[in-house]
């Protein structure tokens, strides 16, 4: 049984009551929407982690990726972005190693994290492929179905799948061209084999064999996005289209069997046009959650994409994204470290937030928190209700004023302290 049928059987799981309770709807609205694919609640059965509903009516979720790479390989390195993933509120995370022994960091990741954790298993079947074989185009197929099938076992939480990429899909591509190519790795691998082998992908001629790992381990499927464009001029275009398309029809055939999923977003697209590639994807998927990557909204800001990145996040999350993949100050430039990891989390919070609250999921409870701790020049409550209060108190700790009531920015002409003293107190009779 799967959330997805649970749910539709009428049964009120415990992942179910958790939801409700941490996002304060009710849970009728949980079971409901599970029923019918507008929320999904990645939570392995051979695994427990904190139950985090993704979809309409919930908060902006935050994912963030960590993994070894072929000149970074240090396990101990992945478990501490990991571990500071958490600490500062991640959502998710998605192990994406493709360095050393990918079932040990993935077993150590999946230990340490209480969080739900999400792959990509046809890096696991190319990456072994190419050491044993030399090249991913020697991939046998079996391969691919095994790597899903064991990391299912191993308790992972969602899988992004390429079971999109079709013959079809990639005829467009090649007759449109791009600017920037192609960009997914996992595209690109899936893509590379099938035009060598000159073969349709097994992932998805065979994509309802995915769906029986799928059902018996209750992953969610997160539908890649495998065409995602790589540069804003690609943003958009038929490929990307025609995939979304082919997606739907996928989501419908997971939907019938009570398997949940998930779909991924464009990756580099301009502000304009995030409205429109959400209310499509709703439209063509049916509701399913909308996982976005980033997205990144301008190619020219490397070393500060999680800043770009932030800024897409909320305006997709306003538009009516579900989720929100980070981005951090290294993208683009190397494999991300523990302080980069910290910065996009960070980054990509403060953007699900804003967007949060164009859409009506809050309506700036914490900020009006933060307005009369200001107006107070109460320290500590501004601190607590910082999306960081820690580095907020070490940035005011390391500069100390000498009036302990301001910061050094305005200090004895705080304009706060000067309204407080003669304008509060001051009589009602002065202003008749």
């Amino acid at each position: 049984m799967t959330q997805m049928d649970d749910a539709r059987k009428g049964i009120i799981t415990e992942e179910m009551k958790s939801v409700a309770e941490n996002e304060n709807v009710d849970v009728e609205f949980i079971r409901k929407s599970v029923a019918n694919g507008t929320i999904a609640i990645p939570s392995n059965h051979n695994r427990e982690v904190k139950a985090v509903g993704i979809g309409a009516g919930l908060r902006t979720k935050v994912n963030a990726t960590i993994g070894t790479s072929t000149d970074i390989c240090d396990f101990d390195m992945e478990e501490e972005k990991a571990k500071i993933a958490m600490a500062n509120n991640a959502d998710t995370l998605m192990e994406l190693s493709v360095g050393g022994d990918l079932d040990e960091i993935r077993r150590r990741i999946l230990k340490v994290s209480d969080i739900p954790v999400g792959s990509v298993p046809v890096y696991q079947a190319a990456f072994e492929t190419i050491r044993e074989k030399g090249a991913a185009i020697y991939m046998d197929e079996d391969v691919m179905f095994k790597a899903i099938e064991k990391q299912a076992k191993d308790g992972i939480d969602f899988m992004a799948i390429h079971c999109s990429v079709n013959m079809e899909t990639l005829k467009r591509l090649k007759r449109q061209g791009r600017e920037g190519g192609l960009v997914s790795r996992g595209g690109a691998l899936v893509s590379a084999w099938m035009v060598e082998n000159e073969v349709e992908n097994p992932l998805y001629k065979n994509f309802d064999y995915i769906l029986e790992i799928a059902k018996e381990h209750d992953f969610v499927m997160s539908m890649a996005n495998a065409m995602r464009a790589g540069a804003i001029a690609d943003s958009t275009d038929r490929a990307g289209i025609q995939e979304l398309i082919i997606l739907g029809e996928l989501i419908d055939r997971a939907r019938k069997v009570g398997v949940q999923t998930i779909v991924e977003g464009p990756g580099h697209i301009p502000l304009n046009e995030i409205r429109a590639n959400v209310t499509i994807q709703k439209k063509l998927c049916r509701g399913a959650p909308f996982y976005m990557l980033g997205p990144i909204v301008t190619d020219i800001a490397p070393a500060y994409d999680h800043i770009v990145s932030s800024i897409g996040a909320s305006q997709s999350a306003a538009a009516g994204a579900d989720f929100i993949c980070y981005v951090t100050p290294a993208e683009h430039l190397a494999l991300p470290g523990p302080e980069d990891v910290k910065m996009g989390v960070i980054a990509s919070r403060i953007g699900a937030y804003v967007g949060d609250m164009a859409k009506g999921i809050h309506n700036g409870e914490k900020d009006l928190e933060m307005a009369n701790a200001r107006k107070k020049l109460n320290w500590e409550a501004q601190y607590n209700a910082a999306i960081c209060p820690s580095d907020a108190r070490a940035i005011r700790d390391n500069r100390p004023p000498e009036d302990p009531d301001t910061c050094t920015m305005c200090g004895s002409y705080c304009a706060i302290k000067i309204v407080n003293e003669w304008l509060d107190e001051a009589p009602t009779e002065v202003f008749e």
